[in-house]
């Protein structure tokens, strides 16, 4: 079993899902940090200001006023190869939306669309993909 820590980065314009998803990742006991945004923009410039030097996995909810998710997958798309590398992308929405599950599977960057809220079980699903996916 890998515990390597990671850093976490959750987007989403509610305070609760920012608080659940908090506690979430903290009860898993792998994170380095976390990171909680309500605006998508202030995220980007987090991303672009603070070079992550080790994985950083990334919650981004779908429907948000301002900025949507998809408006931030393609805002992060255009900054450099070397910020981007660090960071996986998991797309969260509480609607089973087919044309979301579409758009999502048309971004490099994005690895997942997930349900909202965030749970236990999600969790445990993104860790253990990060674990087969980084021990090969």
């Amino acid at each position: 079993m890998n515990d390597e820590k990671l850093h976490f980065i959750v987007i989403d314009d509610s305070k609760l899902d920012c608080f659940i998803a908090d506690k979430i990742i903290q009860n898993t006991g792998r994170s380095a940090s976390i990171h909680t945004f309500q605006q998508p923009a202030d995220a980007l410039l987090h991303i672009k200001n603070n070079a992550a030097i080790s994985t950083t996995i990334v919650f981004v909810d779908i429907q948000m006023p301002v900025m949507n998710g998809f408006e931030f997958v393609e805002a992060f798309e255009t900054l450099p190869e070397d910020i981007r590398k660090p960071y996986i992308i998991y797309m969260l929405s509480s609607s089973i939306n087919e044309n979301d599950i579409t758009r999502v599977r048309r971004y490099p960057s994005v690895k997942q669309f997930l349900n909202k809220p965030l749970s236990g079980k999600t969790m445990t699903m993104v860790l253990e993909d990060y674990n087969a996916s980084s021990a090969s």
